[in-house]
């Protein structure tokens, strides 16, 4: 065998910047940390711990049957593309056409904020994103070529328009805002949005709103019953949001982007050529999802919710979630450690939560997902309590 056939390739020569420029997940990281644990406790997973409902299950399994296993036109299937609209006319007062919007389903949201972002991108062109935030914000800096530029939040975790207005620049392109928020489940009230909203306007800027845990906000923060919104105050921003943490079926990968005709027109555009369309039985599964009542579930996240903030009272600051099904919890300062460092201890009990520098340049706390049952949260709670005191 020649020198040639054995040879490997050196693929550090080849491999792109964009590619070496991302790291792997830090959530993936925590999991190796724990890969020797029979039994953990885990407080660290980001999806909902209940089975898709029966209706949406049964029309996913009515849809192969019916041989709807191939290509839906890119925007995504008219059953689909109804019931969205049905619902932001009776949610936001949104219409198709009328107002000029339009709408496309995508593979996830992850897929609808690369699409978007690719759209509105060039070359060093600026997003301004939440610090703390969901993992994948940074990484579309590297996936675009542009630059996300980190507004930070804390104490409060309140991305206002007086925190982002200092960080606009001639290269600004967009200001992309997550509310109810993944890490910290906070929720930004109407005032709020409608200072972003009049901001954005008036310096030209896109407004992305990543609402991908509309539905799974809790009764304080629902003004008036509804969810708080810029759609209330704007149809100029581009509404990003999903089924599968709401429905229980994040592996099919599945959400929707609406807003302005051009913009989600040319998101369109880029799906043909990448995406394609969003897998085609779970379309026809999802036309069904407004039909199912979430609220009990709603509900009892919410107890849970409170169940951690009981736990931590006095001995941990917690921003308090007002949705989605995290909480993001400060170390206390006089244990002396980094969050990394006290996810490493609790990993030694037996508990996973995922390090706060996985969502921020700081590393001062950590998440915890009460998406477990009961007994599992208590049990975890428990054991971060005494390890916060030192036991």
């Amino acid at each position: 065998m020649s020198t040639a056939q054995t040879a490997r390739l050196d693929l550090s020569k080849v491999l792109s910047s964009r590619a070496k420029s991302i790291d792997a997940s830090g959530i993936r990281k925590v999991f190796d940390l724990a890969a020797h644990l029979k039994n953990p406790i885990n407080l660290s997973i980001g999806q909902p711990d209940f089975h898709v409902p029966e209706v949406i299950k049964d029309a996913a399994i009515r849809a192969i049957h019916e041989n709807r296993n191939g290509y839906t036109q890119t925007q995504g299937c008219m059953e689909l593309l109804n019931a969205i609209w049905a619902r932001l006319g009776s949610e936001v007062g949104w219409a198709k056409d009328s107002d000029g919007l339009s709408a496309i389903v995508t593979s996830g949201t992850s897929g609808g904020l690369l699409l978007a972002m690719m759209c509105l991108l060039d070359a060093d062109d600026e997003a301004i994103v939440p610090d703390p935030y969901f993992v994948m914000y940074p990484q579309l800096g590297a996936l675009t070529g542009g630059r996300m530029v980190l507004c930070d939040t804390y104490p409060d975790f309140r991305m206002t328009a007086e925190r982002i207005e200092p960080l606009i620049t001639p290269r600004t392109k967009t200001v992309l805002v997550n509310s109810p928020g993944n890490p910290t489940g906070v929720v930004l009230n109407s005032r709020e949005l409608s200072d972003i909203v009049d901001l954005c306007r008036a310096r030209n800027i896109v407004l992305i709103s990543d609402e991908i845990y509309d539905e799974f906000t809790f009764r304080e923060s629902r003004e008036g019953g509804r969810f708080p919104t810029p759609a209330r105050f704007t149809k100029d921003c581009l509404l990003v949001r999903g089924f599968g943490k709401t429905y229980g079926c994040t592996g099919w990968r599945l959400g929707y982007v609406a807003g302005p005709h051009d913009l989600v027109q040319s998101i369109a555009k880029l799906q043909q050529y990448t995406y394609v369309c969003a897998p085609s039985m779970a379309q026809f599964a999802a036309a069904h999802c407004f039909e199912v009542d979430m609220q009990p579930w709603v509900d009892r996240y919410e107890e849970r919710r409170n169940t951690v903030l009981k736990a931590f009272e006095g001995i941990a600051h917690v921003a308090t979630p007002g949705g989605a099904f995290y909480a993001f919890v400060e170390v206390p300062k006089s244990l002396g450690l980094t969050a990394s460092q006290f996810v490493e201890r609790a990993i030694e009990r037996s508990v996973l939560v995922i390090p706060g520098k996985v969502f921020s340049t700081r590393d001062t706390h950590f998440r915890l997902s009460f998406a477990a049952k009961e007994e599992t949260l208590a049990k975890g709670l428990e054991i971060l309590r005494e390890l916060m005191m030192g036991r």
